[in-house]
């Protein structure tokens, strides 16, 4: 399966504000994954390692296929064209910034992304809410810029539904597909994405649950690497509900230094499986770990939105990305339970 170019770890929705030339750079969510499946051939006695194998066999894969396949998957969930967001006035419907599509930058279906942990309850009775202009705890100049842009524009709701003041181009229905899908036994009504300003965006834990559902119902790898993307809820800025405070700069920099650094060193995810609890062998709802992991880089994260010191950087990351690792393997350790039914 052939990679598209990375932009970055998440979301960087500095694509919002004038975008100077980028280095490509392998993928942080596929690393995330391969450093996963790793530590469980190295860990096998306590972790579903051989049922993981035995799995992906029936499915027709070596490990290290699967593994590729299901890192592919993870990658995948930035390049979704499943989110529109349509200008009040005109009406018209993008799935990225006007300047940004012909390019591999982020797009609004990154907006999803985000696990609210500087407040409680959200609009939709989620435990955590998701990005949200109005609720940023520590706002950046991203996000001022991205409500600059959009503000008062709606969510596509699909043809006959909410329009701009000269027509309704609608291309998707947002609203009534992607968003419904991550719902997730929640409630929601058209008016809470008249504005963007005022938008309640769905957790990336109902990302997350809805492609566990379908990966209960029909397993493959890459609807569990659809899941796994939920490896963003380790990004301090993700749980603190922000696009700036130097969002794209740590992102980048995880990138930079995951190696050199050491950021997943076994030792490290070794300690972290700690404070990742396991999902029972026959758990429907995934959401807890999710949970688990935005807590974490809540509580332990925070230094990077207002510190660009390489040593501050560094500590944090040889806490969150480890524990981002352990994660994945507490999912793929019950997604092999299914793979082997």
């Amino acid at each position: 399966m052939t990679r598209k170019p990375a932009w970055r770890w998440g979301l960087a929705l500095a694509a919002l504000a004038p975008v100077g030339t980028q280095a490509f750079s392998p993928d942080t969510h596929a690393r995330l994954v391969l450093d996963a499946v790793a530590y469980m051939a190295a860990h096998p006695d306590t972790t579903n390692y051989q049922k993981l194998v035995e799995g992906a066999q029936r499915a027709g894969y070596t490990i290290d296929q699967f593994a590729q396949a299901m890192s592919q998957g993870a990658h995948d969930v930035d390049y979704f064209e499943d989110t529109f967001i349509c200008g009040a006035v005109t009406g018209d419907c993008v799935k990225a910034p006007l300047w940004g599509l012909g390019t591999d930058i982020a797009r609004y279906t990154s907006f999803w992304h985000f696990q609210d942990h500087a407040h409680g309850t959200d609009a939709h009775g989620n435990r955590y809410g998701g990005y949200n202009y109005k609720r940023i705890a520590i706002i950046g100049d991203i996000d001022n810029v991205a409500a600059g842009w959009l503000w008062n524009d709606y969510l596509d709701d699909g043809r006959g539904g909410m329009g701009g003041l000269f027509g309704d181009t609608s291309r998707y229905n947002t609203y009534g597909v992607t968003e419904a899908n991550y719902r997730q036994g929640g409630t929601s009504t058209k008016s809470m994405y008249a504005d963007y300003q005022a938008f309640p965006f769905q957790p990336i834990t109902n990302l997350g649950q809805y492609w566990f559902t379908q990966f209960l119902a029909q397993p493959t790898a890459q609807t569990i690497g659809f899941v796994l993307h939920t490896t963003d809820t380790a990004v301090p800025h993700h749980s603190w509900n922000t696009l700036g405070n130097h969002h794209s700069d740590w992102e980048s920099w995880v990138l930079s230094y995951y190696d050199s650094e050491q950021l997943g060193a076994v030792n490290l995810v070794e300690q972290a499986m700690a404070d990742i609890s396991p999902l029972s062998p026959s758990a429907t709802d995934v959401r807890p770990v999710l949970y688990q992991l935005g807590a974490y880089s809540y509580a332990n994260g925070s230094l990077v939105l207002s510190s660009t010191e390489h040593a501050d950087r560094v500590t944090v990351g040889r806490r969150v990305v480890p524990h981002a690792i352990a994660m994945v393997v507490r999912v793929l350790n019950r997604a092999a339970e299914r793979l082997v039914q």
